[in-house]
Order: C-alpha cells, then sequence, then structure tokens
C-alpha cells in the first residue's frame, strides 16, 4: 500500500479545473428539490414529515425534501444497528478498511460534485467547499490505514511458559451527531472511524445539510458497505437525538456541534438507564474561541493576512475560525489598519460565483445571532470594518472587524461562530499569551513572531490543541496536525490522528499459559 499523503486541493486558477466545477454545479442543480428517504438496514424509508433543506445564499431554492425519522424509526434503527454490530465486528479489519478507501476512490472521481454540493447546501464558497471535500478523502484514506496498523493490537510481554495478547475491539452501536459546517468532511470522518473500528453507526446528520450526508451514505453502499451498518436517520435533536443518547443499548456518542449542546449531551450519557450495561463513552468537538497572537517582532503583512483569511474563510463558521486577535501595541495600529483594507476589500455574496471570497451564513438563526453580537461589539469596541448584514434573498454578513476591545468583552469571551473578529491591546508578550488562555475554550491558537524565545514560551504556555506558528489557526491537515481541543473545546479526542481510532475500541488482554 503506497503511503499515506492529504489529498490536493484543487487549483481553480486553471480554466480546466475551473470549467469542470461549473459543470459540477449544473449537475448538482440537476437533481435539487428532490425527496430522499430514511436508510435503516438497507431499506429505504419515507416519511410524511420532512426536513426541508434550502441553499442558504438563496432561501427560496430547495436543495432537498428529507424524510425525518420518529421515535419508532428510531428504536428501529437501533435493533438493526444492535443486530448488524454480532456481524460486523467478526468482518476482518482489512475488509472494513477496503470499504474506506474504496470509497475514497468514488469520492475523488465525483470531487467536484460533491464539492458543489457543499456550495449549494452549505453555502461554501468554491475553494472551501473543495477543501471539505478533500478533507473527507482524506479522512478515508487515514482512518483505513490506521486500522491496518491497529488490527493486530499492540505488542506487551510474555513471560517462559505463557503467550499473551492485547487486541482491540469494537464497543458496539455508536449514535454520530454531525454538524453542518463540514457536512461532508466531519460527518464523514466521525461516520467511518466508527465503522472502520467494527462498529454500527446510527448517523443523525445536521438538520441544515442532510442532502450531502445521503450522497455519502450512497458512496458507502456502493464501496461494500453491508446493509444496517450505517444506518441514516436524520431528525429533531429533542425527539431523535435525545432518545438515541438515552437508549440502553447506545454504547457511544460522537459528536460535533455547540457547546450547548456538547455539554447536554456529556451530561445525559453518564446517566446509567434501565438494561444499560456499561458506562457510555462520549466523543465531542463543541467548538472554540480562537487567537491570533500577534507580537512587535512579526512580520506585519503575514500578521494582517493571517487573521482576515482565518476570521473570514467560509464567513468564520469554523470552531478553529480566528474571533480573536492579540496584537502588541507597539505595532496595533499598523496591523489594524493593514486588516482594515484588507477586510473591506473582501467580496461576499453568492458562493456560485468564484469571485466571491466568502458566502452566506448557514440560515436565519445564525444570521439573527451574529447580527445581535455585531450590536454588541459596536457597544464595545470601535467597529472599524462591516457590520451589516442582508437577509432578504440569502442570509449575508459583511465582514466585520471591532478594534480597541477589552480582553473580557462579550465578542472577546463568547463563540460567535460567524464572520467577526474583536482586537485587543497587550503591553507585553507574556500579557498576550495571558489573554489568549483568557477563555473557557482551549481549540486552536497562531502566533505571529519571528522571536524564537516567543514562539517557544507559546509551544509551552498557549494552552490550545492546536498551536499553529506563522500561519493562520485554521486548516488542519488530517494525519498532519491532529484536530481537538482542550477545555469547554471538547474531549481533547484529536480527529485526523494516530489514537483517534481506539477511542471507537476498547482493550481486551487474553493470556494463555502453555
Amino acid at each position: 500500500m503506497i503511503p499515506y499523503k492529504h489529498e490536493p486541493f484543487t487549483d481553480f486558477s486553471l480554466e480546466e479545473n475551473k470549467k469542470a466545477f461549473q459543470e459540477a454545479l449544473k449537475l448538482v442543480e440537476g437533481y435539487l428539490g428532490q425527496d430522499y428517504p430514511l436508510i435503516i438496514g438497507g431499506e429505504r424509508i419515507m416519511t410524511e414529515d420532512k426536513l426541508v433543506s434550502t441553499n442558504p445564499a438563496n432561501k427560496e431554492e430547495v436543495v432537498g425534501r428529507v424524510s425525518k425519522a420518529s421515535r419508532d424509526l428510531a428504536e428501529k434503527a437501533m435493533k438493526t444497528a444492535d443486530e448488524t454490530f454480532n456481524t460486523w465486528r467478526k468482518v476482518k479489519p482489512e475488509f472494513r478498511a477496503d470499504v474506506l478507501f474504496k470509497a475514497a476512490a468514488i469520492i475523488r472521481r465525483r470531487k467536484h460534485e460533491f464539492s458543489a454540493l457543499l456550495t449549494k447546501e452549505a453555502g461554501k464558497p468554491w475553494n472551501e467547499a473543495d477543501a471539505d471535500t478533500a478533507e473527507a478523502i482524506d479522512f478515508l484514506e487515514y482512518y483505513g490505514r490506521q486500522m491496518l496498523t491497529l488490527k493486530d493490537g499492540m505488542p506487551v510481554e510474555s513471560r517462559p511458559g505463557e503467550f499473551n495478547r492485547f487486541d482491540y475491539i469494537p464497543l458496539g452501536v455508536g449514535v454520530v451527531i454531525s454538524p453542518w459546517n463540514f457536512a461532508l468532511a466531519i460527518m464523514a470522518g466521525t461516520t467511518v472511524a466508527a465503522l472502520v473500528t467494527g462498529n454500527t453507526v446510527l448517523l443523525k446528520p445536521a438538520s441544515t445539510t442532510p442532502v450531502v450526508a445521503y450522497k455519502f451514505i450512497e458512496v458507502l453502499e456502493e464501496a461494500g458497505m453491508p446493509a444496517g451498518v450505517v444506518n441514516y436517520i436524520p431528525g429533531s435533536g429533542a425527539e431523535v437525538g435525545d432518545y438515541l443518547v438515552d437508549h440502553p443499548r447506545t454504547r457511544f456518542i460522537s459528536f460535533t456541534g455547540s457547546r450547548e449542546v456538547g455539554t447536554r449531551i456529556y451530561e445525559r450519557a453518564g446517566k446509567v438507564n434501565e438494561g444499560q450495561i456499561w458506562l457510555k463513552r462520549v466523543i465531542a468537538e463543541m467548538g472554540g474561541k480562537d487567537t491570533i497572537v500577534v507580537d512587535s517582532e512579526a512580520d506585519l503583512e503575514l500578521a494582517a493576512q493571517s487573521i482576515v483569511k482565518s476570521a473570514f474563510g467560509f464567513s468564520g463558521q469554523k470552531c478553529s475560525a480566528c474571533s480573536r486577535a492579540v496584537i502588541l501595541e507597539d505595532v496595533y495600529d499598523q496591523v489594524v489598519s493593514r486588516v482594515e483594507e484588507l477586510t473591506k476589500a473582501l467580496t461576499y455574496g453568492d458562493p456560485t460565483d468564484q469571485s466571491n471570497f466568502a458566502g452566506p451564513v448557514i440560515d436565519q438563526g445564525s444570521f439573527d445571532k451574529i447580527m445581535s453580537y455585531i450590536e454588541i461589539g459596536k457597544e464595545e469596541g470601535r467597529l472599524v470594518a462591516g457590520g451589516e448584514g442582508d437577509s432578504s434573498k440569502g442570509y449575508f454578513i459583511a465582514p466585520t472587524v471591532f478594534a480597541d476591545v477589552a480582553p473580557d468583552a462579550r465578542v472577546m469571551q463568547e463563540e460567535i461562530f460567524g464572520p467577526v473578529v474583536a482586537i485587543t491591546k497587550a503591553k507585553s508578550f507574556d500579557e498576550a499569551i495571558e489573554i489568549a488562555n483568557n477563555t473557557d475554550y482551549g481549540l486552536t491558537g497562531a502566533v505571529i513572531s519571528n522571536n524564537r524565545h516567543h514562539i517557544e514560551q507559546a509551544r509551552e504556555d498557549f494552552h490550545v490543541g492546536n498551536l499553529y506558528f506563522n500561519r493562520g489557526c485554521t486548516g488542519a491537515i488530517v494525519g498532519y496536525q491532529p484536530f481537538g481541543g482542550f477545555n469547554m473545546s471538547g474531549t481533547d479526542s484529536k480527529a485526523g490522528g494516530p489514537d483517534y481510532l481506539q477511542l471507537h475500541m476498547q482493550g481486551k488482554t487474553t493470556s494463555e499459559t502453555l
């Protein structure tokens, strides 16, 4: 097998790639508005109650109407997954890994189609959609190889007259609750990490992006995944999500989303329900309030570019997005001025138009929340760029910068999850790191500096799961920068890392006397 390398990003400056993506958009437009069933044990089940997925750049355009699981159908899916686990857990790891490799090959052939669907359903600009699809391919390729590495367990010692083994075995039925912001990559990564390790899955994708998840299940089926291994059950969090989190046959929950929902899941999963004979495992990634620190010995152009790209890529709708910048006072005015220039030069609008750097935010709820934070920001700091929003056709918000914000201000402390960055001043590098750590989160951060002492100090003291030097704080690559954070950012489950699959398995020691 060839060594793992991450999927290269598409160069859209090349005319042939531009045309290929435009063709993919036409292909996707050709199947907009269709009805989609649930998939339980391979059976397609249509329901009257539907989730209606719309294009956030044009809310009148229906991407698809997706059947919605009820509690009874969730129970049917649980029974199916529970029964299927008895056979799937005994399937050779080589076969399970091969399903991932075949799925990666299928998505690679249909790469622009999946990216175009992300542009329509999630509002992703071309480059962001392409990176999402590439990351999905990476998860498939990387986790398949990781399973082949782990399939024989870990070496342990044996004494004369005995033979000891330490093997990994799967857990059982996993509930995967995936987010809308990486509607293909994270949904695919969390799903296949569970299935390649021998577990069966109940997949509840985000209600705003269920069509791309359905298309992914079709890929897994084409790649040879048996019926019942992954069951596709979109539905209400209150009706279906809580029921499955509480279910005594649920063995683990893999969740990516908000802190509020994640902590609620963690609490509910801690309760032992009647008939439950295990403690449920929770794998959670819950967001961030991520900081770029700029010292007085930094490349100031790099600093401004890093802040703007990390803050406004995909309209700031990344848990890794730069939502705070801490700049040493010696260079503060220069960096803020350049951030203002760069931000005002950004274009935003319909993401099907390649010239737009940013697209819409995901829905009306997000639009309203972000706009309310912009009003708070106007009270807490100096508005230097943006501040406007328009939800008449799609959910568009101008990239927004606030300067001169106090470190304890709400826009410096609370996760906004939109195109808003707050900037504050520090007197020293020590104070800058202190401010950077002064949040409930600990996901990503970056330091722009040419001072080796400052870099090493940050490596030791900047308390985040992913820390970058002299680059932005977004864009972790599977297998290169394992991704996951500390504190209220989640359970530090490093997705795309060498120990992620073990979270879906348990160790079993066998000792034989010879």
